[in-house]
């Protein structure tokens, strides 16, 4: 499925100035609601504000992702919109091999018009969501519960576990266990699994992930991991196998893009979820 190339034309990527203070009204008033909530509303003030990170623009960054035994590696620049979750990717070493999520689809394009060698759909939104948190969680269809604290390399955490309403994203099941250092607020583990369908049966799970961060970096008062460490997680929740590196570099907030500039290119295909059954 093709559809017309996007044009030139400049486009302002931020929302008025009114709508960032009623969203983020809005959503502290949600947030303090919960000892779960005022935990994450902490923790977006540590790392630099929600009103600030809507407020910025878009946020532009590369996520390379290598598993250290199986799976496909995956190293992409992308750009995405705070506001409505629309993103870009390209690959690092290969500009013309692009996909997406517009709001609506995914779609992919690639050089040869062969299928990407990964689900596309599944990532377009799966980085910038990691890299995101906390301030993603201030969205429709966000369930949070506090949870037991914990103790991560002898510092107590503040633990939020997090699951979402039917019908919020491909992957309404998943869950996500948020680790939040006492002292500092700043996020310092994701505990996860993934129910993506065109992975696993409805109802099914893939392995829990304990993915700690191993560092940050602060971008125009915004601060966002630079690096993570992904482990198989153990059932006493604690770090098993080591399986994957991330590290995140040119994290940067851009003024505009080109209007269009999420939509579907020309000669580009839409990614479709094929459930597994």
């Amino acid at each position: 499925t093709t559809e017309t190339p996007v044009t030139a034309k400049e486009a302002d990527p931020h929302p008025p100035q009114s709508w960032v203070e009623k969203r983020v009204s809005k959503a502290q008033q949600s947030l303090q609601a919960s000892e779960a909530g005022q935990i994450v509303w902490q923790a977006m003030q540590a790392h630099g504000g929600l009103a600030n990170y809507l407020s910025n623009g878009y946020l532009k960054f590369q996520f390379n992702y290598q598993p250290l035994k199986n799976g496909t590696g995956r190293n992409t620049i992308e750009i995405v919109d705070t506001w409505s979750n629309q993103v870009r990717h390209h690959e690092a070493d290969n500009a013309d091999m692009q996909y997406g999520w517009n709001g609506k689809v995914a779609w992919e394009v690639t050089p040869d018009g062969n299928p990407y060698p990964y689900d596309t759909r599944f990532w377009a939104l799966t980085p910038c969501y990691f890299l995101g948190l906390p301030f993603v969680l201030d969205g429709q269809g966000v369930i949070l519960e506090k949870q037991e604290d914990r103790v991560h390399k002898n510092k107590p955490q503040d633990v939020v576990r997090v699951t979402f309403e039917d019908g919020t994203g491909d992957a309404p099941d998943d869950y996500y266990l948020l680790y939040f250092d006492k002292t500092t607020h700043l996020l310092s583990v994701i505990r996860y699994a993934v129910s993506y369908p065109g992975y696993f049966p409805k109802g099914k799970y893939g392995n829990e992930r304990f993915m700690e961060v191993t560092a940050y970096q602060t971008t125009q008062g915004i601060t966002l991991p630079e690096a993570y460490k992904a482990y198989m997680s153990q059932p006493d929740c604690f770090p098993g196998e080591y399986v994957s590196l991330i590290e995140v570099s040119g994290v940067e907030f851009i003024e505009s893009v080109p209007e269009g500039f999420f939509n579907p290119p020309q000669g580009s295909r839409l990614v479709e979820i094929t459930p597994v059954q």
